[in-house]
């Protein structure tokens, strides 16, 4: 048994005399009495900080913010403002970011299968750059070439036939892989030679990442010497080697900073010949601890001889990670932050699945009761951008919180929402 570990707060996270919590100087139960419940808090200056950490140690230009992590319109226009540049990976990422100003010569265009639809629009826009994933991709390019389209600065995305340590579904460098030209077959060389032979698109550089959530730097120093010999040679002016950089989310976890993590980066290219310039795309590491989720208990169920369970008002419908990835959290009662969480129990949601479990194995404080806030820390990442409608559940609010004053930049859905699309 033991207290919340407060590392896994963010930054700006208080706990008063009364052992309450408070983020960006503002009273978490003042903000679900205001908002609701279920819904997401972001620290506004962690994620500031986070993102000229980046800028700071990759230079301006190489630190681009991968929006898969947390998107909206607000969140776009915070990593600009602080100097990212920001990754789309389809049409509706791709559109967000334009809906907030952010101007296409700072968006960068991922996506193994994008259409071309998307990669039309991407490069009317005139994006800064396009990942190419495929030689399918190649032949769309030519195709609209053919069509009169300006010729687009593009990246190889290759496969460097890496495995990180991480879960199979979010490990994305090996060579079983949807992502990218395999190095180890002589893809990647093939389709390095078809780019400077094309006249649809101007080579830049080359791209690879090896996974996400990965905590060992010693997976991203041999990403980069892998890279670093197949790009020397090549010659070209960009090398661009991914995110997937860890966080912690449980007691006993261990992470590198960003600039940790940068440091092993930049050292392992210089010392293996790379004098270009070196891109990152962390995502994770910039949102995941600035965040929590907000949920009050609505039943507690104790079942003798098997176990606890405490079913909350949200669920997979707001955090599927732990479902698909089998994702460890803590949590606890923002009204006793510091309180000793001696009671086992399955933290669960709302849904009709037996499978919808935000903790398979939680401590809570003995004395939680119905009507509790309860809160999970590290849910900046990978919770609102996988939130779904699963039984037509409406999706959180987003907060974002700084000064003592808080910021509604996501307003939660409605009822009417839910029938917006439908025509019959």
């Amino acid at each position: 048994m033991s207290s919340l570990p407060l590392k896994l707060l963010p930054d700006s996270a208080v706990v008063g005399d009364d052992g309450s919590l408070m983020i960006g100087g503002c009273d978490v139960a003042e903000l679900a009495a205001r908002y609701g419940t279920p819904l997401f808090v972001y620290d506004e200056a962690h994620l500031r900080a986070r993102c000229r950490e980046a800028v700071a140690v990759f230079g301006p230009g190489n630190a681009v913010y991968a929006t898969k992590a947390f998107l909206c319109t607000a969140m776009a226009r915070l990593a600009h403002d602080e100097g990212m540049l920001l990754d789309v990976a389809s049409g509706g990422e791709l559109y967000v970011a334009l809906r907030a100003g952010v101007p296409a010569d700072a968006l960068i265009m991922h996506g193994n299968n994008k259409s071309v639809d998307e990669l039309r629009t991407a490069i009317t826009s005139g994006v800064r750059r396009i990942v190419v994933d495929s030689f399918d991709e190649l032949d769309r390019l030519d195709a609209l070439h053919a069509e009169g389209l300006p010729v687009p600065n593009v990246l190889a995305r290759i496969t460097p036939g890496l495995h990180a340590h991480t879960h199979e579904f979010i490990a994305t460098g090996q060579d079983d892989s949807k992502f990218g030209f395999n190095l180890g077959n002589g893809s990647a060389m093939k389709a390095i030679e078809r780019m400077r032979r094309s006249a649809s698109v101007n080579l830049r550089g080359l791209h690879c990442h090896i996974g996400s959530n990965v905590f060992a730097a010693a997976n991203f120093a041999k990403a980069a010497e892998v890279m670093a010999a197949f790009a020397v040679p090549l010659d070209l002016p960009e090398l661009v080697l991914g995110g997937g950089l860890g966080v912690a989310y449980v007691e006993g976890e261990e992470a590198s900073t960003i600039t940790q993590w940068g440091n092993v980066l930049l050292d392992a290219c210089r010392a293996n010949g790379v004098r270009g310039a070196v891109g990152v795309e962390p995502g994770r590491s910039i949102v995941a601890a600035a965040a929590i989720t907000v949920y009050s208990v609505g039943t507690i169920k104790q079942i003798a001889g098997v176990r606890t369970y405490i079913s909350v008002d949200g669920g997979m419908s707001d955090n599927p990670r732990p479902v698909l990835y089998g994702s460890g959290y803590e949590a606890f009662l923002p009204r006793a932050v510091a309180a000793e969480r001696s009671m086992p129990a399955r933290l669960v949601g709302k849904h009709c699945e037996s499978g919808d479990v935000l903790i398979f194995d939680a401590l809570i404080p003995a004395d939680v009761r119905v009507g509790d806030l309860l809160a999970t820390p590290v849910t900046g990442a990978y919770g609102h951008s996988m939130a779904n409608n699963y039984n037509k559940l409406t999706r959180p609010p987003v907060l974002f919180v700084r000064d003592g004053a808080a910021r509604l930049v996501v307003r939660r859905e409605t009822h009417e929402d839910l029938v917006q699309c439908d025509v019959g």
